[in-house]
């Protein structure tokens, strides 16, 4: 997660504690690994157009990567991947990982004001993957990103639209009900309007070119689909 200046600290640490589980699909993070085909494979399609399919030699930073999930499939699709995150046990269990699957990911700690103040950027692509409803300052979280991206480079966010739906199913139904993730992973207050989201990314110098919706289907499958009404995957430049 980012840290200061755009990240609060207690969320920095909560995803931390889960480290150990990151890994686990049927674990804490169940969830992540069930939507991880579907919200990579979108976004993988669109960095690969032209490409024949493949990243090979795109430079690509996943900002709040925790223990990797999204920077493994990039690393397989063929990018030269930089994950990103604050919390240093999480970053502890991604580069296990890595090692133990023969990818070479360049792990960082730290926040995007990190990489911008060691003279970092240009990256091809900048992804930030259900990050942006945890921190402090969304507009100044996009600012970063904004400026970690070379111009006319995509960034992509998914994150969680603030709507009655997303209150009943990704708040009471996933962490109480359904015990889907732990209690209290989510703020529903901090879920992100697809409106306010497009705002902040105006205000970063970024537009909104490509919106999606992720729902889960029949037996869990997560699918792209038009219903942005819970979550929903944005590409901007």
């Amino acid at each position: 997660m980012p840290g200061p200046g755009t990240a609060i600290g207690a969320e920095i640490a909560k995803f931390d504690r889960l480290a150990a589980e990151w890994w686990d699909p049927r674990g804490p993070m169940a969830p992540l690994h069930a939507m991880n085909p579907a919200r990579m494979g979108w976004i993988i399609e669109r960095l690969a157009q032209g490409r024949a399919g493949r990243l090979d030699g795109l430079r690509v930073l996943d900002v709040g990567c925790g223990a990797g999930l999204a920077c493994e499939a990039l690393a397989r699709a063929g990018a030269r991947v930089t994950g990103l995150d604050a919390a240093a046990s999480a970053l502890g269990a991604a580069r296990a990982h890595a090692a133990t699957a023969g990818l070479t990911i360049d792990y960082r700690e730290g926040m995007p004001e990190t990489l911008l103040a060691e003279g970092e950027g240009g990256f091809d692509a900048v992804i930030s993957l259900e990050v942006v409803e945890h921190v402090a300052d969304r507009e100044g979280f996009c600012r970063h990103l904004a400026r970690l991206v070379k111009p006319g480079g995509p960034v992509f966010l998914s994150t969680l639209n603030r709507t009655p739906r997303s209150f009943l199913m990704a708040k009471l139904g996933a962490e109480y009900l359904l015990r889907l993730l732990p209690v209290g992973t989510h703020d529903w207050r901090m879920f992100v309007r697809p409106a306010e989201l497009g705002a902040d990314l105006r205000a970063a110098g970024l537009r909104v070119v490509d919106i999606a919706g992720l729902s889960m289907g029949a037996g869990g499958r997560w699918r792209i689909s038009r219903d942005v009404g819970v979550n929903y995957l944005v590409m901007a430049r």
